[in-house]
């Protein structure tokens, strides 16, 4: 009953000071323009895309969680503040609904929206090798918001995949933070990179036509060479990756 009574107040803290930088930036006109018709077209699209390929990852205990692809795409073409919203929704939904084991994360899930509307803001989304630049920022970020969580709340223990690396480095002697900082560094850039490239390859299939009704449209403009070739590098380098994490990554840590 006291976990549950800690974990209440922990979501209430948070969930007050996102819905005030919310309001903040909504009274002061920084977000009004993201959110336009097509942006809450967007964000339960996000949403599904979300909670169906996280489930089907959480099913195979894939190292990665690729629970966000929908989170950087809103991000990307709609803005940090509507890609926030995303993630955060995105959680908490997905806490109502399948697990509440969901909710103690939306804030890392804001932070990546947040991050990736904020990479590509600045360019870094207009071709494979930026996106992974893009996938790997986003990674230190979720590092950074999640880890506390992941200890505080788990105990350093999830139903993901990647827990299996940190229950082992545990095994091994490592204490709870060190276990779980280095699952972090381990897994996040592989999830992160792989998302990002998945939601790039979402965005390069898209028409120029379509992508401009929405308000950060022009983040997605691939700057040389073909889409197709674009969209090609980028699902091959998912594979491998995911290849990476199902076979070389557990007997690094084995190691």
């Amino acid at each position: 009953m006291e976990v549950i009574s800690q974990n209440a107040v922990y979501f209430a803290v948070v969930a007050v000071i996102m819905i005030l930088l919310f309001a903040w930036a909504y009274f002061t006109k920084r977000i009004q323009k993201d959110f336009i018709t097509m942006t809450w077209v967007l964000i339960p699209v996000a949403i599904a895309i979300n909670l169906t390929i996280g489930q089907i990852v959480l099913v195979l205990k894939l190292p990665v969680y690729l629970d966000s692809i929908g989170t950087v795409l809103v991000g990307v073409i709609c803005g940090p503040w509507a890609g926030a919203l995303t993630g955060a929704l995105s959680n908490i939904i997905a806490g109502i609904i399948l697990d509440p084991g969901w909710f103690p994360w939306f804030p890392v899930a804001a932070a990546i929206g947040a991050t990736a509307g904020v990479m590509a803001n600045i360019g870094y989304f207009k071709n494979w090798w930026k996106v992974v630049v893009t996938g790997f920022v986003i990674a230190i970020v979720a590092t950074v918001v999640g880890t506390p969580i992941s200890i505080a709340i788990f105990g350093g223990i999830s139903a993901s995949g990647s827990s299996i690396i940190t229950a082992f480095l545990l095994e091994t002697g490592r204490s709870l933070v060190g276990a779980v900082l280095t699952t972090n560094f381990i897994a996040e850039p592989l999830d992160k990179i792989a998302t990002s490239l998945l939601a790039f390859a979402i965005i390069d299939g898209l028409s120029a036509r379509y992508l401009s009704r929405f308000p950060r449209g022009e983040n997605a403009a691939v700057e040389k060479g073909q889409k197709q070739t674009q969209m090609i590098i980028a699902l091959v380098v998912v594979v491998l990756l995911i290849l990476f994490g199902i076979f070389i990554l557990p007997s690094l840590t084995a190691g």
